[in-house]
């Protein structure tokens, strides 16, 4: 995990690495790579990494024994050294438990309006996708600023279009020429290799 974390902050240029779950393990690794010099933020609640380990896309911590749980998470990852914890899909009132509790600030996506700051995912604040089926599964705490989904199909299906029926690129949009000159030599080329392929067959 470690050498993996070296790699993202050193080829991808990230400043921190972001690790889901909240386990005595997870914790273990966290600690491993803060100790090694990189930045680590946790990640609690809905972990879309482990969807299939924890039964699908499903709010957590809707029961006072596992919104308990989590805040030993929370708590477990700040002392491995997570300089910040998201909480995803959780009920506002355990939000805001965990980020009182916490020296570190939370992020919340899906937890109310108690956390330390809020992230959505930008293509679905966006509307960039514009498929029924998406839209039907947009996550009920995502509210959408903006239908760019629907520019960018209207987009491409312009675009398909114009080369369909030629007129992109056409002329406006094929700025580089030969000057005279070097048109007729490049000709006279194309002629000659003409020849010698004839020539051959």
């Amino acid at each position: 995990a470690l050498q993996n974390s070296y790699k993202m902050v050193k080829e991808g240029g990230m400043d921190a690495v972001k690790l889901e779950g909240g386990s005595k393990h997870r914790a273990e690794t966290i600690r491993h790579i803060v100790d090694g010099g990189v930045a680590v933020m946790g990640h609690i609640g809905l972990t879309p990494q482990a969807i299939s380990v924890i039964g699908g896309f499903r709010a957590q911590g809707r029961t006072a024994s596992r919104a308990r749980e989590m805040l030993d998470e929370a708590l477990r990852l700040q002392d491995a050294g997570a300089f910040a914890i998201v909480l995803e899909c959780v009920p506002s009132t355990v939000a805001q438990a965990v980020t009182e509790t916490l020296e570190i600030p939370t992020i919340g996506i899906g937890a109310g309006g108690q956390t330390s700051g809020q992230v959505l995912v930008y293509h679905d604040m966006l509307g960039m996708m514009s498929h029924p089926h998406h839209e039907a599964f947009m996550p009920k705490f995502c509210k959408q600023y903006a239908q760019v989904g629907h520019a960018i199909t209207q987009g491409l299906e312009q675009f398909k279009k114009d080369v369909e029926d030629g007129t992109f690129p056409g002329e406006e949009y094929s700025p580089y020429v030969m000057d005279e000159a070097e048109k007729n030599v490049f000709e006279s080329l194309l002629e000659k290799d003409s020849a010698e392929r004839m020539n051959r067959h």
